[in-house]
């Protein structure tokens, strides 16, 4: 154990102290905090072109208002001398039929935005409903009058009692999770691969297992990357946090929004939270001894690609169908599935997570997920142990099946 724990501390206070980890841990939120800062810059920065709108109604129904940087002009005549008119790039004609069932067709000299089109589109059938209501003997005025807003607010139904929920929070926080799970699986399990191929290349490997057991190293180096990367995410949080409230907006503006968040989860949260931890360690864990497995038995980066694929492709597969499927049907058999199976539920089961798992998929998909790491770590480290002293030899899957069978 205390061998364990010297590994856990090399692989700690190396990655940490290396320049890479400083300047990504400062990069990263300052990055985040750009990236917010030209989003607002590009929202708030509308389009303020002039656009001039020739319409030529054939039915003599449609009346525009003028907008800010919209006017209309009812210039008569065809739609032919309309369009030879036009003074500027930025106008249009609009030809409405007389029959409404016909296509309405806008003219422009370049390619219209979505945003106007859009608008025009809407206006028009504004106008049409308002047109046929008053058909219809619908006084519009009173309809607006009487025209209700209203607004749903869910109640979960507890043991405890009634608690106020805000599903948007709810999801955003397990949504959130999710990625942050799918991105450090890759990125710290990544970091054991290189770390394993950059000692075996180096030979220092051989000087290390003279000290300790192979399974003690990969151990120790699994965990020391993680705790590297839950170091990385704490201060990525924290920046975040500080930047936002130093350089962000108006500070009570932020503490209101904070807290109406927290609040809106209502129980839920640290529900969520204890879920993301759990999913992360165990996924980092269980996909960590697979990444090192792979490195040891390649010699170079490039030769990882043939291991890779298979080990990725079903965190690659859930990823896509959490963001356009699971969510969706979050109690579907293919959901339930993927939640507990091990190589997909550390992502599956995040996307699950505020629409009220049942206890006994949540338990079985833990203790799966545990039990998933102990045998990967198993199987890992009898590879592992055999190909950190191979050199010179291209990796099989045959080969690494032997390699498993080997006696100690």
């Amino acid at each position: 154990m205390n061998k364990i724990l010297l590994i856990i501390q090399r692989e700690y206070i190396t990655r940490v102290r290396k320049k890479a980890f400083i300047i990504m841990t400062l990069l990263v939120p300052a990055l985040f905090a750009g990236m917010f800062a030209v989003i607002a810059l590009v929202a708030n920065n509308k389009d303020d072109t002039m656009h001039v709108v020739y319409v030529i109604d054939d039915g003599g129904s449609f009346k525009f208002k003028d907008e800010a940087f919209v006017k209309f002009i009812y210039p008569g005549g065809s739609v032919d001398a309309a369009k030879r008119n036009l003074k500027s790039d930025d106008d249009l004609v609009l030809n409405i039929p007389a029959n409404p069932k016909d296509t309405v067709q806008l003219f422009a000299k370049k390619k219209t935005t979505l945003s106007l089109a859009d608008n025009l589109q809407e206006k028009m059938n504004e106008i049409a409903t308002g047109a046929r209501m008053v058909k219809a003997g619908i006084d519009t005025a009173s309809l607006h009058k009487i025209k209700s807003n209203i607004v749903i607010k869910s109640t979960e139904m507890t043991a405890t009692g009634e608690q106020g929920t805000n599903m948007a929070s709810t999801y955003a926080l397990s949504f959130a999770g999710a990625i942050l799970i799918y991105m450090s699986l890759f990125i710290y399990g990544a970091q054991v691969m290189r770390g394993v191929i950059e000692e075996k290349t180096n030979r220092i490997i051989e000087v290390i297992v003279s000290s300790v057991k192979p399974f003690q190293l990969m151990a120790g180096k699994i965990i020391g990357v993680g705790l590297v990367g839950l170091t990385q995410f704490v201060l990525w949080i924290s920046l975040s946090a500080a930047i936002g409230y130093f350089f962000g907006a108006d500070q009570s503006t932020i503490h209101n929004k904070v807290y109406s968040f927290v609040h809106n989860l209502g129980s839920n949260a640290g529900y969520e939270l204890f879920c993301f931890f759990f999913y992360w360690i165990t996924g980092f864990l269980f996909y960590s001894a697979l990444f090192a497995a792979v490195g040891s038995a390649v010699d170079s980066e490039t030769e990882t690609q043939q291991f890779m694929f298979p080990i990725t492709l079903p965190l690659l597969f859930t990823y896509i169908l959490s963001v356009s499927y699971l969510f969706t049907v979050p109690d579907s058999p293919l959901s339930v599935w993927l939640s507990i199976i091990p190589l997909s539920a550390p992502v599956a089961m995040m996307m699950r997570i505020p629409y009220n798992v049942p206890g006994w998929q949540l338990g079985l998909s833990m203790t799966l997920m545990v039990l998933g790491f102990i045998l990967t770590t198993y199987v890992a480290a009898r590879i592992y142990r055999v190909g950190i002293l191979m050199y010179g030899k291209k990796a099989s899957y045959k080969e690494l099946a032997k390699w498993f069978f080997y006696k100690e």
